[in-house]
Formats: structure tokens, C-alpha cells, sequence
């Protein structure tokens, strides 16, 4: 893999070009091929076995535009099916998924009580709660996550409901729930939900930290290429 060689990214919808936009501001030299599948939308209401079947027929076609990185940018996805894409990609390219970067985030700021809303598929996987316990194993740091699905969101932003009276009841009914109220921070575990961030910020008066999830991965990808000299050169 080329220094020249472009980043692919693909997610069930639209929600993956909030990392393409977050990587495009901060390396605008990096050529980006983005896949939106958007016939199987949304993939947070399928089951493993279909997500890694929609996944492996993406990471193929990524393959075949030679990208130096695969960003899996969907939650359900890399819950579901990061490490079996990797095995199947081996050294033709560099998969990297958007939990790993998250989790990192979560571990090293200074919440102790933090709360996760994805979709079912994210949520039902354990997947942040699994990382986040490996993460801090051997240290005495200890993290309370608490984890609701929020199954609409992905349709409602989809269909372009956002900022409106449908979208914020859909915002209260969900984040009213007793699961969320003593959160100090909440990590959007879906790449669809930076759109509505700054409604569930209002939403929660501004008092919890919303992660800013996109950026958080779009520096773990600036990060790897600096490492490994795999930046693009500057046109």
C-alpha cells in the first residue's frame, strides 16, 4: 500500500460522512472513497451473520480501488464484524473501526459514570462495555457504563427529521429514560448521531460531556498515517 492510495470508508448511510467530513478538514490531501449502503439501511436492526455478510462485500470492493485503510465507519459494523473483515482484508490494507478510538477517549478522561446510545445491534453486541473493562484491567480506575438503544434515531435522520418538533420528542423519549440520568458523559455510538449532537447537548442542558465522536476517530486515523508514514503527500 501507496502513500497516494485512498482511504475507504463505509457505514449503512448517510452517517459515515461525518467521519469523511471530520478526515477530510483535518487531512484534505488524503483522497477519500466512500460507500454508503444504503440498500441494506439500516444495518443496526440486522443480525451478525448479514452485517458481516454486507461488510466483507464492501471491504472487497475497497480492495479493488486499492485502499491503504478501511474505515469501517458504522458501530453496528465494527461490533459485529471488525475482526472477521480484517482477517478477510490480512495485508492488503489496514482495518481500523470506529469503537477502539472511542473507547481510548472514554477511558482517558475523567468520567466515572458514562452512558452509550447506539443501535440495537451495537448495543446488544456488549462491545463498549467489553473494551472499556479490557482498557482499564490492571488499573484501579473503575467506569460505570450504562447502554440504551435508540433504535430511531438512524431512520430519523435518514429521512432528514432533524431539528424539528419530531425529532426533539424523539430525543426526550429516549434520553429521559432513568438509564441516562446520572451520566457525566455520553458517547455517540452510532456514526449517524453527530448530526443530532448538538439537539441531545440542548437537550441535556450542556451538562454532559457528548463526545465528539467523529473527530475522535478522524485523529485516531491522522495518528496511524503520521506513525507510519503513510500520509498522503500535500498536492
Amino acid at each position: 500500500m501507496g502513500k497516494s492510495n485512498p482511504i475507504g470508508l463505509f457505514d449503512s448511510g448517510v452517517g459515515g460522512l461525518t467521519v469523511a467530513h471530520a478526515l477530510h478538514t483535518m487531512l484534505p490531501s488524503e483522497q477519500l472513497i466512500y460507500f454508503g449502503d444504503t440498500i441494506h439501511l439500516p444495518y443496526g436492526d440486522k443480525s451478525k451473520e448479514a452485517i458481516l455478510h454486507y461488510s466483507l462485500g464492501i471491504a472487497d470492493f475497497m480492495l479493488k480501488q486499492k485502499c491503504k485503510v478501511i474505515l469501517i465507519a458504522c458501530n453496528s459494523a465494527s461490533a459485529n464484524a471488525f475482526e472477521e473483515v480484517r482477517e478477510h482484508v490480512g495485508k492488503k490494507a489496514v482495518v481500523m473501526n470506529v469503537i477502539d478510538p472511542v473507547v481510548s477517549q472514554v477511558c482517558a478522561d475523567s468520567e466515572k459514570i458514562v452512558g452509550i446510545i447506539g443501535t440495537k445491534a451495537t448495543i446488544d453486541s456488549g462491545t463498549y462495555e467489553r473494551k472499556i473493562k479490557e482498557t482499564l484491567a490492571g488499573t484501579s480506575r473503575k467506569i460505570e457504563v450504562n447502554s440504551l438503544a435508540t433504535p430511531l434515531f438512524v431512520p430519523m435522520i435518514e429521512e432528514g427529521f432533524v431539528f424539528d418538533d419530531i425529532s426533539n420528542a424523539i430525543i426526550r423519549s429516549y434520553l429521559s429514560r432513568s438509564d441516562l440520568q446520572e451520566i457525566e458523559s455520553l458517547v455517540l455510538g452510532c456514526t449517524h448521531y453527530p448530526i443530532i449532537r448538538n439537539q441531545i447537548s440542548r437537550y441535556l442542558n450542556f451538562q454532559v460531556n457528548v463526545l465528539d465522536t467523529a473527530q475522535i476517530v478522524a485523529k485516531s486515523v491522522q495518528k496511524f498515517l503520521t506513525e507510519n508514514d503513510l500520509l498522503s503527500p500535500k498536492q
